[in-house]
C-alpha cells in the first residue's frame, strides 16, 4: 500500500484544529450532530440550540443531498447552508456539510468549517483534487463498497494537493446483509490507526440505518478507539424529510452523550 502523505509519520498522530479550541484526534473525542438535511430555519435552530446545551460544538446538516432516487428530497442548496451557518453562529458552533460539485467549493467556503466528502463521492477524483486546494479540514467518508486501501488512496488525492487536514469517517459498507442499511465495519478503526496518522470518526446513523442500533454501535465505536462520532439528530424524526428512521430525537441524543462520557471514563482508567 503506497501511503506517503497520510501514513504514519514517526508514529505520530495528526490532530485536526477546527478553531475555537475544537480539535479532532489525539486525546480528543468529538461529537458531531445535527439533522440529515436542513429543512427549514425552525428545525435547524431548534436542533442547534439543544445540541449546544449538551456541549456539542460541531453542527452537521445536509444542504446538498445525494439521494438514490431523483424524486427524493435533494436539499435546499445554498439556502440550506446559510440557515445552517446562521444557526451555528447563534450558538458558537462549527459547521460541517457535504459538497458534491467542485464548482460549489468557492461559494460554500464562507459557510462551511469542515467540508464533507460523502460516500458516493469518495472516488470523485476531480472533487478530491479541488478540495485538496482548500485550507479547511475535510471529512472523507468511506465509500459504500470501498476497501481500506481505496479509502486511504482517496485521502492521498486530497493530501497531494496540499491539504493534509483530513478526518476519515467509517460509515458502513455494503454487504449481503439487508436487515441494516449497511454493515458498520468497526474493525476499520484500529486498522486505520495502525496504517495512518489521520483521525477516524464513526457514523452509526448511516452505518446501521436503524435508530435503535445507533446508541449501541456508538458505544462500541468509543470502546474500539474512534476519535469521535457523527450522529443524525432531528426534533421529530418521524416527520424528517430525509433519513428519519436513523435519526435520534433529543431525548436519545442526551442519553447517548451521557453513556459515551461514562464509557470514556472507564477506558481512561485502563490507559
Amino acid at each position: 500500500m503506497d501511503i506517503k502523505k497520510v501514513g504514519k509519520i514517526n508514529n505520530s498522530k495528526k490532530v485536526i484544529d477546527i478553531g475555537d479550541n475544537i480539535k479532532i484526534g489525539g486525546d480528543n473525542f468529538v461529537i458531531i450532530a445535527g439533522p440529515c438535511a436542513v429543512e427549514n430555519e425552525e428545525q435547524v435552530n431548534k436542533t442547534a440550540e439543544y445540541l449546544n446545551k449538551l456541549g456539542v460544538k460541531i453542527l452537521r446538516g445536509g444542504a446538498f443531498k445525494p439521494r438514490t432516487s431523483p424524486y427524493s428530497f435533494q436539499g435546499l442548496g445554498f439556502k440550506g447552508l446559510k440557515l445552517l451557518k446562521n444557526a451555528a453562529k447563534s450558538y458558537n458552533m462549527k459547521v460541517i456539510s457535504e459538497i458534491m460539485d467542485p464548482r460549489d467549493i468557492e461559494n460554500a467556503y464562507e459557510y462551511v468549517d469542515i467540508f464533507q466528502i460523502g460516500s458516493r463521492n469518495m472516488q470523485n477524483f476531480s472533487l478530491l483534487k479541488e478540495i485538496g486546494k482548500v485550507d479547511k479540514p475535510v471529512l472523507l467518508k468511506r465509500g459504500m463498497a470501498a476497501t481500506v486501501e481505496e479509502w486511504l488512496m482517496a485521502a492521498e488525492y486530497i493530501a497531494l494537493e496540499g491539504n493534509e487536514n483530513i478526518i476519515l469517517c467509517e460509515r458502513g459498507i455494503r454487504t449481503f446483509e439487508n436487515y441494516t442499511r449497511n454493515t458498520l465495519d468497526l474493525t476499520a478503526v484500529p486498522i486505520i490507526k495502525d496504517l495512518s496518522c489521520l483521525p477516524i470518526i464513526v457514523d452509526p446513523s448511516h452505518g446501521t440505518g436503524r435508530r435503535n442500533l445507533v446508541i449501541p454501535m456508538s458505544r462500541a465505536a468509543v470502546a474500539v478507539g474512534a476519535d469521535g462520532l457523527i450522529i443524525e439528530v432531528h426534533p421529530n424524526p418521524s416527520e424528517a424529510l430525509s433519513d428519519g428512521e436513523q435519526s435520534l430525537d433529543f431525548v436519545e441524543i442526551k442519553k447517548l452523550i451521557h453513556e459515551i462520557n461514562s464509557i470514556k471514563t472507564c477506558i481512561n482508567k485502563f490507559e
